[in-house]
């Protein structure tokens, strides 16, 4: 691809990917809400584009998929923010508890084996805070909006971009494929085929990653809770989603939820059966999400290493922000399927073909022996 390009138009291209990233970089701040709506966007493309199929005009079909999302995320919310946020009161309820167990067992075994002092277990301030702060607050919307106002400016902030997010997803949604025909209408001719490709890879590894991995989160986190449940732990809903909600970073989930979930048993129940039973409830887990949801809902496509996961989401996060953790397993997406590509082309260029026959010219030459006929 490169290799068919002046040096002119190679300078061009590395001016204009340095623009764009440096106006990404600017403008990250304002970015969220076009980048959310975006990928909300992307994902609903393919229903509507269906429906679009089986004779619906493209605006009926986009307020049809438009309706259906936000009725979905509605009951979501509906039902799991009442959950979640009784959830927390009795986190906030038990911690007086937790710190209790901690200085009077916990505290004692771990200066006798390691010398900590007692300085680091003084959190009744912060338990104090915490509560009054919940109660004032009324609920976890309350409390969102409080934090969000302490500033006027900042409230009207998220207010807009708030508002913004479900704007953007409608025009997103009637306008993709025109959007998706316009870019592709600017690139080069000649290497308009060659990126069409590698754009038509990375959407398979796009709707595998968005569409698999989400409801993989939803399905693991639904079945650490359930099984927290069946063992009696009191938080099964705040420690099994909370697991489910960061299990798209290869094996973090899984960990959260086992150091959450062990010290919520240790600490409602004083016994060690309960907590081996969080432990059967988190390997279980582990092993259907491993052998059976991760393959059927997501499949092999993606390819990344989880140290390469991990690597994304800190180097966006500190590029970029909220942003950048927002895209930037998605972004990485698309960069393995285009360093999949060079690697191909490495393996087919003069370059790595001219090493090769340069190692077999150093090869010494044997000749072959004579052939000397038996003797009589």
């Amino acid at each position: 691809m490169f290799a068919q390009m002046t040096a002119t138009a190679r300078w061009q291209l590395l001016a204009l990917s340095v623009l764009f990233g440096a106006l990404l970089y600017l403008l990250a701040p304002i970015l969220t809400p076009f980048a959310v709506a975006a990928l909300f966007a992307y994902m609903g493309d393919p229903a509507a584009d269906r429906l679009q199929r089986r004779g619906v005009s493209r605006t009926v079909a986009v307020v049809l998929v438009f309706t259906a999302m936000a009725l979905s995320l509605i009951a979501v919310l509906l039902v799991l923010v009442p959950m979640i946020e009784n959830q927390v009161s009795k986190l906030i309820e038990k911690l007086p508890g937790y710190v209790d167990a901690m200085r009077y067992r916990l505290l004692p075994w771990l200066q006798q084996r390691f010398g900590v002092e007692a300085e680091l277990f003084e959190v009744e301030k912060l338990i104090g805070l915490a509560r009054t702060h919940w109660q004032s607050a009324g609920g976890v919307a309350t409390t969102i909006l409080a934090t969000v106002g302490n500033s006027g400016l900042a409230l009207v902030h998220w207010l807009v971009n708030l508002t913004l997010i479900p704007v953007l997803l409608f025009y997103f949604l009637r306008d993709w494929d025109g959007m998706i025909e316009r870019v592709r209408e600017l690139l080069p001719r000649h290497l308009e085929p060659i990126i069409a490709k590698l754009a038509h890879e990375s959407d398979e590894v796009l709707g595998a990653f968005l569409r698999g991995q989400i409801s993989v989160m939803f399905s693991v986190g639904a079945l650490y809770t359930a099984g927290l449940w069946l063992v009696g732990l009191d938080l099964a809903l705040l420690v099994g989603m909370g697991a489910g909600m960061v299990s798209f970073i290869p094996y973090l989930g899984a960990f959260v939820g086992v150091a959450a979930g062990l010290i919520a048993a240790y600490m409602q129940f004083n016994d060690i059966a309960h907590p081996l039973m969080v432990l059967a409830v988190f390997a279980v887990g582990h092993a259907i999400e491993s052998m059976l949801l991760v393959p059927w809902l997501v499949g092999d496509r993606i390819g990344m290493h989880p140290v390469a996961v991990i690597f994304a989401i800190m180097v966006g996060g500190q590029l970029f922000g909220f942003l950048g953790v927002l895209l930037a397993l998605p972004v990485a997406a698309v960069v393995m399927v285009v360093l999949r590509y060079l690697h191909t082309q490495y393996k087919l260029s003069e370059l790595y073909g001219y090493r090769a026959a340069a190692q077999l010219q150093t090869l010494p030459v044997v000749a072959e022996p004579a052939l000397i006929p038996p003797t009589a």
